[in-house]
């Protein structure tokens, strides 16, 4: 945590603002420390900074999973590891925005898991508050941490602890639908952006094709499964399952339709991954799909019509990669 994140800071409870006591740093860095509210003491909350990271929520809690995956694959969706540019494309599909827009704006990342989004947007430019429920902070702070404008806070969207209006831009990818309700999610990351600024948000499209893949017939019973033993299961299956993939993939005329029953995420022929690349992506990805203890895909008019319900302007609902809804917040 670097010191110019505290003044960023709110207590997620009370509103307050917060001091540090009892700092362990590392140059400019705070490594442990404990965060208090200001005002009198009798009442103080209190938070801690461990391993450079303020945390506003209990070390176990419902994204566990997450955490699992994203310390298990800390860069494997780093555009600075693959060397591809995955990440940056869809960054910038899904906002809409030039480049030069993020240029010395302060935008709030929902959900950074392992900060493959955080890292694009750190490169155009931007000051970049990456925000996780899950120990996922710990990737996406060790990975990044060498970046002067990337701050990372362990919290709850529900009790985010910023005061609102704080950032430009906000944006949260592939994130909403795994929290226990998606409305209430959306609602809760809007007020952090200022007056004009600007969002995106994306969500799992809900539609009559979804109930053919084989996500939604598997999750009730995987989703119980301890996150470890669930990795080493579809670990072990991968290789397995990505040649039944293919070869499904090669039947004339419905070789679409088998492929997509195979219950792996392949990505042969729609990302320019290698071989290798391939199969952690499948491990990664297929992990993703089935240990989430929530999973809630939304159509674009229920997003619309959240969009109306908070007084947002400017709403495009767009499908580059997962269902988007772009909007700002009216001046």
């Amino acid at each position: 945590m670097r010191d110019t994140l505290l003044p960023l800071l709110r207590c997620p409870r009370t509103g307050r603002a917060l001091t540090l006591v009892d700092p362990v740093c590392d140059g400019d860095e705070v490594l442990e420390a404990t965060l208090v509210t200001e005002g009198s003491p009798h009442d103080a909350e209190r938070w801690s900074v461990r391993r450079g990271v303020p945390r506003f929520v209990p070390a176990a809690n419902y994204a566990d999973s997450f955490g699992f995956q994203w310390n298990r694959f800390p860069g494997t969706q780093l555009d600075s590891v693959s060397g591809l540019r995955i990440s940056r494309d869809r960054f910038l599909g899904q906002w809409s925005l030039p480049e030069e827009w993020f240029a010395g704006r302060r935008i709030l990342d929902v959900g950074c898991g392992a900060g493959r989004f955080a890292e694009v947007c750190l490169s155009l430019g931007a000051e970049v508050v990456a925000v996780d429920l899950s120990g996922a902070v710990d990737a996406c702070y060790t990975s990044l941490r060498h970046h002067p404008k990337l701050h990372v806070v362990q919290a709850s969207v529900y009790e985010l602890p910023f005061a609102p209006g704080t950032f430009d831009g906000a944006y949260s990818f592939g994130v909403i639908q795994h929290t226990p309700d998606v409305r209430r999610t959306f609602h809760a990351i809007v007020p952090m952006v200022r007056p004009g600024g600007e969002l995106a948000i994306d969500v799992y499209k809900r539609d009559w094709k979804s109930w053919l893949h084989p996500k939604p017939w598997l999750r009730p019973l995987t989703s119980r499964v301890p996150a470890n033993t669930l990795f080493q299961a579809i670990e072990r299956a991968a290789p397995t399952l990505l040649a039944a993939s293919h070869l499904a993939g090669s039947v004339p005329v419905v070789g679409r339709a088998l492929r997509r029953a195979v219950p792996v995420a392949d990505y042969e022929g729609t990302l320019p991954l290698d071989a290798r690349q391939r199969l952690e992506w499948a491990v990664l990805d297929t992990f993703d799909w089935l240990s989430p203890r929530y999973d809630q895909p939304q159509t674009g008019e229920t997003m619309r019509a959240w969009a109306a319900e908070a007084g947002l302007v400017d709403v495009r609902v767009h499908h580059p990669a997962h269902l988007t809804l772009r909007a700002r917040r009216p001046d």
